[in-house]
């Protein structure tokens, strides 16, 4: 638990701000829109949500899957041709845009909540807040990204993903942090953590 939450703490930004221009990207998102929506507030839960998402962490993660170092089968035939210019392009359009609010499960609010604010210190996971913030807006510029009103679908599918010990490769020392907060959680936890996300707006906090 200690050396993972040093890992937490010491990885730095990787990747400067992207340099888009929000006009231009709106004008190439339709290669985006089929699945994220024409505003980024995708409407099929196994989509993510990418309104309001910080541009740097949209660019750097589109470009992963451009460059085949993040596998999404679905995603890279929209990306295989993007530029570098389109993609921060792309990803200022989206980040200019206002995610949707989403709905939490009453019946799993309490022990999503424990999870999100504490983690469980019994079989050593972390807190998502003290990356993802009390609010789930991220850290700008150090690539975690905003977690608040993301579809639960979505987010316990990555959380599975991660736990089964899906990384991007050793360039990409985030998603092997998050192989380490996601093995010890259990399926209740995900579950619950998932949907408490979907329902965490920044009022909240």
């Amino acid at each position: 638990m200690a050396r993972l939450m040093f890992m937490l703490m010491a990885v730095l930004p990787l990747t400067a701000m992207a340099a888009g221009d929000p006009e231009a990207g709106q004008a190439k998102s339709a290669v985006c829109a089929a699945c994220h929506g024409a505003d980024g507030n995708s409407a099929v839960s196994v989509w993510p949500k990418i309104a309001g998402q910080h541009a740097e962490y949209i660019a750097r993660q589109t470009r992963m899957v451009r460059d085949q170092q993040r596998n999404v089968a679905q995603m890279y035939p929209m990306v295989m041709n993007l530029s570098d210019q389109d993609i921060d392009d792309l990803a200022a359009y989206y980040a200019s845009q206002t995610i949707q609010p989403g709905v939490a499960d009453e019946a799993l609010v309490e022990l999503g909540r424990k999870v999100y604010e504490a983690g469980n210190k019994d079989s050593g996971v972390p807190a998502c807040a003290a990356c993802h913030g009390p609010a789930g807006s991220g850290l700008l510029g150090a690539q975690y990204p905003m977690l608040r009103a993301q579809h639960a679908d979505y987010t316990a599918d990555r959380l599975n993903r991660y736990r089964n010990g899906e990384a991007n490769g050793d360039d990409d020392p985030y998603s092997r942090i998050m192989v380490g907060v996601a093995t010890n959680l259990t399926d209740e936890e995900i579950t619950a953590v998932s949907s408490y996300i979907e329902g965490l707006h920044r009022a909240d906090n």
